[in-house]
C-alpha cells in the first residue's frame, strides 16, 4: 500500500487502517488480479490466431499489414469502447500497440518463409 493510500483509508488520523477499508482494497485488488489474468490469456489467444494469419498471409504473398482492415477495427473498436464506458482514444492507443506487434510478427514470418524459401531453391 502506497502512502498517500495509507492517508487515504486511515481512521481519524491514528495511523491506523480500518480493516473494513483493508478488507474492501484486498477484494477490489483480488478482482484487478483476475481480470489482468484474463486479459494475458485472452491476449495470448489472439496472437495464436494472428501468428496463423501471418502465416497463412506469408504462404500467399500477402502483405504483412492491412491498412483496410486495420481502420475497420480501430472504428470498430471506439464503438466498442464508447459503448462499455472506456475512453476511445485509449482503446486506439492500444489497438493501435496490438497491431504493430501483429504486423512485426508478420513481417519477421514473412521474412522467415522468404529466407525458407531460398534455402530450398524455391
Amino acid at each position: 500500500m502506497t502512502t498517500s493510500n495509507t492517508n487515504e483509508a486511515t481512521a481519524g488520523g491514528s495511523g491506523q487502517v480500518d480493516p473494513a477499508v483493508r478488507a474492501e482494497l484486498a477484494r477490489l485488488r483480488d478482482s484487478i488480479d483476475n481480470i489482468d489474468a484474463a486479459v494475458v490469456h485472452m491476449l495470448a489467444e489472439r496472437f495464436k490466431c494472428t501468428q496463423q494469419v501471418g502465416h497463412l498471409k506469408a504462404a500467399h504473398q500477402l502483405p504483412p499489414a492491412d491498412p483496410s482492415r486495420e481502420a475497420h477495427q480501430i472504428a470498430r473498436l471506439r464503438r466498442l469502447a464508447e459503448n462499455a464506458k472506456l475512453d476511445p482514444a485509449f482503446a486506439e492507443k492500444l489497438l493501435n500497440f496490438i497491431i504493430a506487434e501483429v504486423i512485426r510478427h508478420h513481417e519477421r514470418i514473412a521474412d522467415d518463409a522468404g529466407s525458407a524459401a531460398a534455402d530450398t531453391g524455391e
